[in-house]
């Protein structure tokens, strides 16, 4: 009767002992740089690492001299809900079903989760639209040489299917105001998740950054706050609201 108390309590420990290992593996897999001799410009583009303590995105400007986002991404040349024009697009990678059925926690299905954590998920393209974002902790800015934003682009429009020619990009609608949702390639794990694919992302374009991130913190300890590098300044913004967005 011991016998089977032990081998049940053990059993019972398994997903507790593989939650601390995952979280151990992550914090050390994102310490691990690549591209360690990486230095920002004092010139370039500007782009912003976003979080919102779960998920990370890219922010980069609709328009530039090295990428007009509107010809990949419809919606970029499209008026948002509260009529003003979006000055930038924000990116995202994830998995379909999450990103398109579940607005929050709640509403996250225990068949869906063991689904991911055995199985996987599709990819899709989470893109948002913003009208002149302004600097925070949430939302920290990067400066690229146009050859290594020329390299994001490469790698973010890589996980797009291609078009028949002469065909849109089809969109799904988002619970997230202003935002559309594009197929992607890709699939989804724990190994692959959506952060660990932002990573990628920008380790390609040629950023420092961890080697494994796939939790938000792994990716946005590489970036530095607002007002943190040596002779720059930075005023706070004054709600939430005004860290996305500028009125």
């Amino acid at each position: 009767m011991k016998h089977w108390r032990r081998w049940l309590v053990g059993l019972a420990a398994l997903p507790f002992i593989a939650t601390v290992l995952f979280f151990l593996a992550a914090w050390i897999g994102s310490s691990i740089p690549r591209n360690s001799d990486w230095t920002e410009p004092a010139e370039g583009i500007t782009i912003i690492v976003e979080t919102n303590g779960v998920h990370t995105g890219i922010v980069m400007p609709v328009t530039s001299a090295v990428k007009d986002w509107r010809e990949t991404f419809p919606s970029a040349g499209e008026t948002r809900p509260d009529g003003q024009m979006p000055t930038h697009i924000a990116v995202g990678w994830g998995e379909k079903e999450v990103f398109l059925n579940t607005p929050t926690w709640a509403d996250l299905k225990a068949s869906t989760a063991l689904r991911i954590a055995f199985q996987g998920g599709e990819g899709l393209l989470k893109v948002g639209h913003y009208v002149r974002p302004a600097p925070s902790t949430y939302h920290r800015p990067v400066r690229l040489r146009p050859h290594e934003y020329a390299r994001l682009v490469e790698r973010i429009e890589v996980a797009l299917p291609p078009l028949a020619p002469g065909t849109m990009r089809h969109s799904y609608d988002s619970f997230e105001p202003g935002t559309r949702s594009y197929d992607a390639r890709g699939r989804y794990t724990l190994a692959n998740t959506c952060n660990q694919w932002i990573g990628d992302v920008l380790a390609f374009a040629g950023i420092e950054m961890g080697l494994w991130t796939p939790l938000a913190g792994g990716v946005m300890k590489w970036i530095p706050e607002p007002g943190s590098r040596r002779g720059e300044t930075w005023v706070a913004p004054s709600s939430a609201q005004d860290a996305a967005e500028e009125p």
